[in-house]
């Protein structure tokens, strides 16, 4: 009886193996995906062996119940001891493959950080409706962000930041109603911002700095009632500065420099919840309003390179705290306050204006 025993006991094992270990599609499809990829120094590949691609996989996570490929998290930079016994970053070439949306559960991908890959973002993502994370950081990734993203009602984090991407903001992804985190920073991408971006509800970070995006401020930006820290600096983005932005609840940082911004600063900037407020590098103009109090807390106020005139508001005397600010290269005249904040602030934030006097400047 022992041998037949062994025998049941070795095929139950097996079966139990088999339930247990992803399907035969999400293998091949993680096969597929790596042979579109060539890693040369690190060999974060080769534990892709066997026939479960569940367990012990780099970078492979499943489901644990259903056994599907869940997250895919291969970074480029990592505290990993495989990084750290190369004593090298990673460094990584080829494309991802459309092969990768065949592993239709996929909560997560992030293919971060490897310097070389190259290809488009491949059109069929749009497709994967569990999808909460898709992050490709740091490649040279080319090519349109696909025209119905929107499609992924579950997308919380979108980071295609230090890549190639041209092409126009696609109207749908304005339909991420999950959307938390989402990073363009330098990329080609132009055309406008969509007018109804402020549909995006759940937003608390949108940076989109370093790109070639025109046309003006939506104001329907003001509607994002999480919103923390918007970045659209370095574009060219034209028009004027939305008042409603200075009333947004949260709004603690805004960086709107290196534009073709006109007009003059709304009142509501200054007096609003944003403690770091940089509008460098445009063309704003007019007088700083005089509105600050003892309520204004500011690590940085960037004005510089602009075409404001007349003279540095005294109610800056009485904030609560103001950290750094600059107000050199514009068309500003008269006497510099004394005492705080201009007491601790060198020559350099005051200069190449017309006629500033006083402390840290030339006596008046």
């Amino acid at each position: 009886m022992k041998p037949v025993f062994t025998i049941m006991s070795a095929l139950l094992l097996a079966v139990i193996a088999t339930v247990n270990s992803c399907p035969p599609s999400d293998r091949a499809a993680l096969l597929a995906f790596k042979a579109a990829l060539h890693e040369p120094y690190l060999g974060i590949f080769d534990s892709w062996t066997g026939t479960d691609c569940c367990h012990n996989w780099y970078g492979v996570s499943c489901d644990t119940e259903s056994h599907r490929v869940a997250d895919i998290n291969l970074r480029g930079e990592s505290e990993d001891p495989i990084f750290e016994r190369a004593h090298r970053t990673g460094y990584m070439t080829g494309f991802i493959s459309p092969e990768i949306c065949k592993l239709t559960r996929l909560s997560s991908i992030t293919i971060a950080d490897w310097k070389g890959i190259t290809g488009e973002i491949p059109k069929c993502i749009s497709t994967l409706s569990f999808l909460r994370i898709l992050d490709f950081v740091g490649n040279k990734i080319s090519g349109e962000i696909p025209y119905d993203i929107g499609k992924l009602n579950r997308l919380t984090v979108l980071n295609i930041a230090d890549n190639q991407i041209s092409g126009r903001i696609p109207a749908s992804l304005t339909s991420l109603s999950s959307l938390m985190h989402l990073d363009l920073r330098n990329n080609k991408i132009s055309g406008p911002i969509p007018r109804r971006f402020g549909q995006l509800g759940m937003l608390s970070r949108a940076l989109l700095s370093g790109n070639q995006i025109s046309g003006p401020i939506p104001g329907s930006i003001s509607r994002i009632y999480r919103l923390a820290d918007l970045d659209l600096s370095m574009n060219k983005i034209s028009g004027s500065i939305p008042a409603s932005l200075g009333k947004m609840a949260v709004l603690a940082t805004l960086n709107l420099d290196s534009n073709k911004i006109s007009g003059t600063i709304p009142p509501t900037l200054l007096t609003s919840s944003i403690g770091n407020l940089n509008l460098s590098r445009n063309g704003l103009a007019g007088k700083i309003p005089d509105v600050f109090g003892p309520r204004s807390y500011f690590t940085v106020i960037d004005l510089s390179y602009n075409k404001f005139s007349g003279s540095i508001p005294r109610t800056l005397t009485v904030a609560s705290y103001i950290g750094h600010l600059d107000v050199s290269y514009n068309h500003l005249c008269g006497r510099i306050p004394a005492g705080a904040p201009f007491d601790h602030l060198e020559a350099s934030s005051f200069s190449h204006n017309h006629c500033l006097c006083g402390k840290p400047l030339r006596a008046c």
